[in-house]
């Protein structure tokens, strides 16, 4: 993927294990249409996700692939991979997915797999990022769209969006504010990938407009 344009338009799975609020925010763009593609699928490791009942409505297709129906984590990921094979996605976004991908999984999609996570990386990855932030005292806060590789919370930044932390902030108030950023920073990452927009070299992804061509 270096060097040139991400073009792979279509169709994007999304991957959630909770109530999937940033899955509804990319969800309600594409079909609004400010994202050129159009949700494939949406699959939970939890069959009482309350997000997969959110897609249904909106009539978007679910699958529950159950973590603990699996040996191991490539098991679960190999399902989870047919699920993407047979819905036809060609993007897979992270949406509180609280399961660490296999390195086969991450093959299967290389440079097509997004994250977003309620900090600005590097800082702060893994659980808990908004108590990682009150605990440290910062000033600034925020949230991170990147790709994802084979390491933590670690791969190529797409986006990030600041939210300052108020004197009278606690855990809560944070990630709720967080939170909003969040849904309308992964929606613009997601178009500018479909647009072709994104020029990854290295760990650097830089915006290209159309009139920088």
């Amino acid at each position: 993927m270096s060097g040139d344009p991400v073009t792979d338009a279509g169709r994007f799975a999304v991957l959630i294990s909770g109530r999937g609020s940033n899955m509804l925010s990319l969800v309600n763009a594409a079909q609004a249409g400010r994202i050129p593609a159009l949700p494939a699928v949406v699959i939970s490791n939890v069959a009482a996700a309350p997000g997969l009942a959110a897609a249904s409505d909106l009539g978007v297709p679910t699958a529950v692939v159950d973590h603990r129906a699996s040996a191991n984590r490539e098991e679960h990921d190999g399902k989870v991979l047919q699920v993407l094979t047979e819905h036809g996605a060609d993007l897979v976004c992270l949406a509180g997915y609280t399961r660490l991908l296999s390195p086969d999984f991450i093959g299967a999609y290389p440079g097509r797999i997004l994250n977003i996570h309620p900090s600005l990386l590097p800082a702060f990855p893994g659980l808990h990022a908004q108590r990682q932030a009150m605990e440290h005292g910062v000033k600034i806060s925020g949230c991170t769209v990147h790709f994802v590789d084979e390491q933590l919370d670690h791969g190529p930044i797409v986006a990030q969006a600041a939210v300052p932390v108020q004197d009278d902030d606690d855990e809560d108030l944070l990630a709720a504010r967080i939170l909003e950023a969040e849904h309308r920073l992964y929606p613009e990452a997601l178009r500018r990938y479909y647009l072709g927009h994104l020029v990854v070299s290295g760990r650097r992804v830089r915006i290209q407009e159309p009139d920088d061509e």
